[in-house]
This record gives C-alpha cells, structure tokens and sequence, in this order.
C-alpha cells in the first residue's frame, strides 16, 4: 500500500510522491499552484502572498531584500545594479526602471523637434511664443528641471529642448502668451536668474539667440490681409536695417548666419512681390516658413531681464506698424516717428542704452 500525506490547505490525502513542500508546509499540487510561486532568482517555493513583483516575474522575500528594488514610478521590480536614478536624486532614495528613467528625462528635455500641442495665454489675437537659448553650463535634464519648476509653479508656461546651434546648453521655450501676460504673469525674473545661478549665459555666450513666434492671426483674419502685414513688417525691418541691427546686439555676420536679410525694396507692395518670389530657409530675419507664426530671429540671446521685456515691447511695436499703418503711410516713417509710438519704460531704457532713442544714450549694466 503506498504511503500517503494530509494536504494541510485542503485537507485530502495524496501519495507521498505528489507531494510539495513550500517551507516545512507539504501540500497538494493544486493547492501548490493556487497559492505558491517559484522564485525567479533562487528557484525557492513561496506562498504567493508573501512574494514581490507580477506574475511571471515573482521572487521571494530574500531575494527582494538582498537584489532587487521596486521602480519608484511604475512599480517593477528592478535588479539593484541595473537600477536608474534622476539627476536630481543624489542620494538615489527613489529608483527607476530603464523606461520610467527613460521618460522622466524626456518629460523635462525634449528634442529639438519636440512641439506640444500650444496652451495660448491671454484674450484676444496677437500672441507671442519666446524661443530664449541659453549655453556653457550643460545639456543637462537636473537643469532643465530645475528651470522649468521655477517657470512653471502656477501653469505650464515653458517646456526645454536640445539645440544643435548650442555647445553645452538649452533652448527654453515658452507657449504663446500676450504681451500682457508675458510681462505680468510669466516668471521671467526668477526663471532668468536660476538660468545664471546655474552657470548659463546668452549673450555672452555668442551662440545663442532669442526668437519671437507671433501667430499669423495677429496679422489679419484672411491670407490677404496677413501678406499685406507681413510685407509691412519685412519693409519696416529691411527699411531700418541699421537701427534694428543695433537693437538686436548682433554683429551683421551672426545676421548674415541665423538671421539673413531679404533686401530693401522701394515700397511695401514691392516687398509683398519680393516675398512670393523668394524661396528663403527659415534662417531669416523674419522667417516665413512656419505655417501658424512668424518668427522674428534676428535678436542675441540675453539673461538680462530688461533687456528680454524691451525686445518683447519692441516686437509688439512692429506689429502695430504692420497692422495699423497703410503702404503710404509707412513709406513716410522714420525712425523718429517710430520712436514718438513707444511709451513702454522698459523699451524706452533699452533704446536709450543701444544709443536709439534721440540722440539721449545712457550707461548700462553688462548683458549676460
């Protein structure tokens, strides 16, 4: 007669041959299978309920406690050695798997192609999205991080890309806000200063540029009335070439690089000729090529605040002269007419520091 064993979960006798021990404790197969696992590392029978990890992936309380660590993010069990940690996590108290590691990192330094769907800030048509570089302290995912906590507390203002044009360093990019809620609501002081707390520069940098998007329906509703504007923006630009060069803080062969001319033509409707002809590369000084903005490119990155308010003041200015002045009207301004339009105490500082503002130049704190 074959010797036999009591299943201590369900009680039935079975030959001793069909017998699993789990510990001390000797069970049926089928109770085996309903409520133990196999450890995937050391091969040992646990009650599953004592076991860590998914089905297919179950280890058991030593081997948890000596190898593996749990995946901060989506809980999965990860070998200590094969472990990530964010930047920012210098004590690696919180570990990740590869692919939580993976989007953490993207999630704060996108791609240079990186374009989210854009959160428009303020009423009304006209707005304006910053594209501000900053270089020489790192392409860095703890330092994008850091710089978008700062810009984004109260909303999602700012996102950070990767920049081939940069050497070591960040394009922060902000989504399409109004002139008002640029200057009142976005956090430029504080996200400027942790930009230099953290070793960045702009200006100095010679690398970097500051680009300001308008979306195209500032211009008009219809396409026609966008072309008429836009040429009156391109006529004003190439019509004060010297003033605005001066303005941006660029040499005319960083211009000639990031920021080309299109060439000066004798009115406004003979630059709306000229612009359906021409087949020019984004690298302009008004870049037409994006189908909902365009981009003003010509300005060098700054970290100064004053200096980045002023240029978006200026910016709204030459929307003003594209939209609200006729063909004749504009042909007769000049650079004084222009300056008599400009009220903003911000601007009116710049202006005066770039020797612009008639004939009244002052000192100025350094750029960074």
């Amino acid at each position: 007669m074959k010797e036999k064993f009591t299943c201590i979960h369900c009680g039935r006798e079975f030959p001793v041959e069909d017998a699993v021990y789990c510990g001390d404790d000797l069970m049926c197969p089928s109770c085996a299978d309903e409520l133990t696992v196999t450890c995937r590392n050391c091969g040992e029978r646990v009650y599953l309920d004592d076991s860590y990890g998914e089905d297919g992936m179950r280890i058991c309380p030593s081997c948890f406690e000596n190898y593996f660590v749990t995946c901060d993010r989506c809980g999965r069990l990860v070998r200590e050695e094969y472990a990530c940690y964010a930047d920012d996590d210098e004590d690696e108290c919180y570990p990740l798997c590869d692919v939580c590691a993976h989007i953490r990192n993207q999630n704060a330094l996108h791609r240079y192609d990186y374009k989210p769907e854009p959160i428009f800030y303020g009423s009304g048509l006209r707005h304006f999205g910053v594209e501000l570089e900053i270089d020489d302290a790192g392409q860095s995912s703890k330092n994008a991080k850091q710089i978008m906590a700062v810009a984004n507390q109260e909303h999602e203002h700012l996102y950070v890309k990767t920049d081939g044009s940069l050497d070591n360093g960040l394009e922060l990019v902000t989504h399409p806000m109004t002139l008002e809620y640029q200057m009142n609501d976005m956090p430029w002081a504080e996200v400027l200063s942790e930009a230099r707390s953290l070793g960045y520069l702009s200006h100095k940098a010679c690398t970097c540029g500051l680009h300001v998007h308008i979306s195209r329906k500032a211009f008009g509703i219809t396409d026609e009335e966008q072309e008429a504007a836009i040429a009156r923006l391109v006529y004003f630009v190439e019509h004060f070439w010297t003033e605005i060069l001066r303005f941006s803080r660029r040499t005319q062969g960083q211009a000639d690089r990031w920021a080309a001319r299109y060439g000066a033509k004798l009115t406004p409707s003979d630059t709306k000729k000229h612009l359906k002809g021409m087949h020019a590369g984004r690298y302009m000084a008004v870049n037409l090529t994006n189908y909902h903005t365009v981009e003003i490119r010509i300005f060098r990155g700054t970290l100064k605040l004053n200096t980045l308010l002023a240029t978006l003041q200026f910016v709204n200015h030459l929307c003003d002269v594209a939209v609200y002045l006729s063909d004749s009207e504009l042909e007769e301004l000049s650079w004084h007419d222009f300056l008599n339009m400009v009220h903003e105490p911000e601007l009116i500082q710049y202006l005066k520091e770039r020797n612009l503002y008639k004939n009244d130049p002052i000192s100025a704190e350094e750029d960074v």
